[in-house]
């Protein structure tokens, strides 16, 4: 903790674990959702991370229930054509990677990292007792803890295990509002979405909130101090992601803009001391119940091509074999086409990690098509907590994931 940050636990008597409580429990994700108690000092933070150098993870999230049969398509497979005889990707609109499989022919951009040896696509990601809902599902995904109640997030309790002193600035959520999946016990992500207003009116909007913290007068003051501090911190966090983003002169802007990775590509140029971002898409267009095939390509055309965009910006920065990005969705897609010429929510989906120390291929057992479990879905074949669990050690070098995901699981060995 620097010196400035003990003051602020001194002066106010609260410490950085009651503060995160405050937060959580009266305040909401405005104030401490979105900012770091602890003064964000470039300088201070980014010499204890020099100190553990690390790599950066991104997990950039496809939410809406992208097709993972209409992604990674197994065109090899008569059995799809069978279940979807209007919409299944034929196998001449398809990039074939071997015999079976293929992208959907508009994913060239990650085709490319596949032919670089980049790319790794996990078959079918799911788990135990799927739920059919968006949000229950997305909440499963970003807990790591499917049908538990957990409050805290996977991404969230990973900053916590690498770093229990709570670096500030080592969590980025690129939304609106925070995501489930960065709540942490010991750190407080930095929520924004437009870099330019980042916080500017934060403590205003929130004075309703700060007024009714505190039981008596003596603690309402000391508990208004201390959220004082906070917001200037709250405002040098701000200026400090404005002036990166006013800094950038990313050269892949129209392939990243729409999706927010020109975000993370301007704050990692910059040396924003960041460790772990997580980047949401802000619609749900890859909810295709109705005449799924020209939505749904258009769409994983713009993030296939918006992920080849930010490598491409990682080469030009030298920083190509220190990133990573996992994509995944918070559900597949059920088997059968509909009668709309859309596929509904389904279960088992793939999933896909890209990043210079990859080793690219096809790992896990892709799911049957003939063998579908309930309600005409795909039955998982790959714990998705194995993916996170890989990341976790083989990636990022923390040994112990069951200390995050509460058991064990085994990793892929996709990292060299």
């Amino acid at each position: 903790m620097t010196e400035r940050g003990k003051k602020l636990c001194d002066k106010s008597g609260v410490s950085r674990r009651q503060a995160l409580k405050i937060g959580a429990r009266g305040i909401g994700l405005g104030l401490l959702g979105g900012v770091s108690p602890l003064p964000p000092l470039f300088g201070a933070t980014s010499e204890a991370l020099a100190a553990t150098p690390g790599k950066i993870l991104v997990v950039f999230e496809w939410f809406g229930g992208y097709d993972g049969l209409s992604t990674f398509v197994p065109y090899g497979n008569d059995a799809l054509y069978r279940h979807r005889p209007t919409i299944g990707v034929r196998e001449k609109d398809v990039i074939k990677v071997d015999d079976h499989f293929g992208f959907q022919r508009s994913m060239v951009g990650m085709h490319r990292l596949w032919e670089e040896g980049n790319l790794a696509v996990v078959h079918g990601a799911g788990y135990d007792q799927p739920s059919f809902s968006h949000f229950s599902s997305a909440s499963y995904w970003h807990t790591g803890a499917p049908n538990s109640g957990e409050q805290y997030g996977w991404y969230g309790r990973t900053a916590d295990a690498l770093d229990p002193n709570g670096t500030p600035n080592y969590l980025v959520n690129i939304a609106g509002a925070q995501t489930l999946a960065v709540r942490a016990r010991d750190h407080v992500p930095v929520v924004f979405d437009d870099p330019n207003a980042f916080r500017r009116d934060m403590f205003h909007r929130e004075q309703p909130h700060i007024d009714q913290l505190g039981t008596g007068q003596a603690a309402r003051s000391d508990a208004h101090q201390f959220l004082l501090d906070v917001n200037q911190s709250a405002r040098e966090a701000s200026a400090l992601v404005r002036q990166a983003w006013e800094n950038y002169r990313g050269t892949r802007g129209a392939d990243l803009r729409l999706l927010d990775l020109d975000k993370v590509v301007a704050l990692i140029e910059n040396d924003f001391p960041a460790r772990l971002y997580y980047v949401r898409l802000r619609n749900s267009l890859f909810d295709t119940h109705v005449n799924q095939e020209s939505p749904h390509d258009r769409q994983v055309q713009y993030c296939s091509d918006a992920v080849w965009g930010f490598f491409e910006e990682m080469k030009r920065l030298g920083k190509q074999d220190e990133v990573a990005i996992l994509v995944h969705s918070e559900c597949g897609r059920r088997v059968p086409e509909n009668t709309g010429l859309g596929t509904d929510h389904g279960t088992a989906n793939v999933s896909f990690v890209m990043g210079g120390g990859v080793t690219g291929g096809q790992y896990s057992t892709p799911p049957s098509l003939t063998e579908l479990g309930h309600g005409d879905n795909l039955q998982h074949t790959t714990d998705f907590r194995r993916v996170y669990a890989t990341l976790i050690e083989e990636y990022l070098g923390y040994s112990k994931s069951e200390t995050v995901l509460g058991s064990k699981f085994q990793t892929l060995g996709m990292f060299t």
